[in-house]
């Protein structure tokens, strides 16, 4: 089953007097429980194309299905709300509240999605243990690693059970070792039968996908299937 169709998307930015035409016609489909790259040089479109998958923008033309919803033409507190329910995000940047724990920080799409506090407790903490964090609750984001924050980072986008994790450039931020712990982590979740899509411009960060598709000038330029599926073998540390 397909979670993501898109058709002959296109995505055209007016700048002045210049027009930017940073889609042109994107077709793709992935199914659920997928693991996928889209890589590409700097202005291929790639960001773009994450942006639109996860209804941060919508398209100038062609359709856009999301888990057999047409999201193509909503506005934007339509798209807040599919964002909210279908899509877990992961930034280069971890994107943390300064002043708040760990637990506050993962807990806080659930204040959208409306659950009792004791809910919203009990279900970040779990996503807490679940990323290897759990002694780490009350620490705020300057009291951590790089590589930690990342993982509140994950804990937070998959605390409401999205039905897609989406990160764009998850480990540029984090050296080697880390990276590679990071990726391992995501090896888990997919496992666990999550779709995973992420954007990278790092060919060895790339190779953990299953599926590698990649852009030039706004266009698939190659979608094929990875062969040498690159394993992490690295042993999670919480400290």
């Amino acid at each position: 089953m397909n979670i993501i169709e898109t058709r002959d998307i296109a995505r055209r930015y007016i700048m002045g007097t210049e027009i930017v035409d940073a889609l042109k016609s994107i077709t793709i489909n992935i199914k659920k429980g997928e693991y996928v790259a889209f890589m590409g040089p700097s202005g291929s479109g790639k960001s773009t194309l994450m942006n639109i998958i996860g209804c941060l923008d919508t398209p100038t033309s062609g359709t856009y299905i999301l888990n057999n919803q047409d999201v193509s033409g909503m506005g934007e507190n339509e798209l807040a709300e599919v964002r909210n329910k279908e899509i877990g995000f992961v930034f280069q940047t971890f994107n943390l509240l300064p002043r708040q724990s760990s637990l506050d920080n993962v807990a806080l799409p659930l204040i959208y999605a409306g659950l009792n506090k004791a809910d919203r407790t009990e279900k970040a903490m779990l996503a807490l243990k679940n990323v290897g964090l759990e002694n780490r609750a009350g620490h705020q984001p300057n009291e951590l690693s790089g590589g930690q924050r990342q993982r509140v980072a994950i804990a937070r986008a998959l605390v409401n059970d999205p039905s897609i994790l989406l990160a764009d450039e998850p480990t540029g931020n984090l050296d080697t070792k880390t990276s590679y712990e990071i990726m391992d982590l995501f090896d888990q979740i997919h496992s666990k039968g999550n779709t995973v899509i992420m954007v990278t411009h790092e060919e060895d960060i790339a190779e953990y996908a299953h599926r590698i598709v990649r852009l030039r000038d706004g266009l698939i330029e190659s979608d094929q299937i990875n062969k040498n599926i690159r394993k992490a073998n690295v042993l999670m540390q919480s400290a």
